[in-house]
């Protein structure tokens, strides 16, 4: 793929509310875990609602500014807060943590994702960068990504230039020959194109453009992205 003249040799994708929508799959991963919490821990969940437990937890996160970047050691921490304050196992910090995990990385891809990923990794390195803790192995797409860039890896959070210099490093080659590609205005394009990288937008919904750091391309779904490789 040509653009002006930079050849690009590497794509890297968002995940959440790129390549599946996220806000269900967390909603369900709360419910999940709730549910798991009211049986093995019945005297925790008695106290709270789904809603006020998530409230919970938020409020818990604010404590620690310097971690925001990291909702595993975030989440952990909160519950290692609430073995304290129940008086429960040690182990509950580990077990309710990878019960809401897996249920985290339970998604529904938008239609057609693995098959223009697996065409998208037969022409280029791939790579994912997410500042959740969406795991590309639990949600079955590995095999479509050389490298995976995550907030917690790399100390930091999207837009910070220190997660889209990992991803530079990992891809091995120079930024203006890496497409980054993303749903979010501020974390994915602005991010990325500070960093010399092009960009493309999925827009679903037709928003305009506000400010500086024009996106390269401006998609309606991510799965158009299989159309514009080809079409240059």
């Amino acid at each position: 793929m040509q653009i002006g003249e930079h050849t690009i040799e590497c794509v890297t994708f968002d995940l959440d509310d790129t390549l599946w929508e996220c806000y269900p799959v967390i909603i369900r991963a709360e419910q999940v875990f709730y549910e798991w919490l009211s049986q093995i821990y019945p005297r925790i969940a008695r106290d709270f609602t789904v809603e006020s437990l998530m409230a919970h937890r938020r409020q818990a996160f604010t404590a620690f500014p310097d971690m925001s970047h990291d909702f595993t050691w975030l989440r952990k921490r909160w519950l290692t807060q609430l073995i304290l304050e129940y008086d429960c196992d040690e182990s509950m910090a580990d077990e309710g943590f990878e019960v809401f995990l897996t249920a985290r990385n339970t998604v529904t891809l938008f239609d057609g994702v693995e098959s223009m990923l697996q065409k998208v990794n037969e022409r280029y390195r791939c790579g994912s960068i997410t500042n959740g803790n969406a795991d590309i192995a639990l949600v079955g797409l590995k095999p479509y990504f050389d490298f995976e860039i995550t907030a917690s890896g790399a100390g930091a959070a999207k837009p910070d230039p220190i997660v889209f210099r990992a991803a530079i490093s990992a891809a091995a080659v120079a930024p203006e020959k890496i497409l980054h590609v993303g749903d979010d205005p501020e974390r994915d394009i602005r991010g990325a194109t500070q960093l010399g990288m092009h960009t493309a937008w999925i827009n679903p919904d037709g928003q305009n453009w506000q400010g500086e750091d024009v996106p390269t391309f401006e998609l309606k779904k991510v799965t158009d992205m299989v159309q514009l490789l080809e079409s240059r």
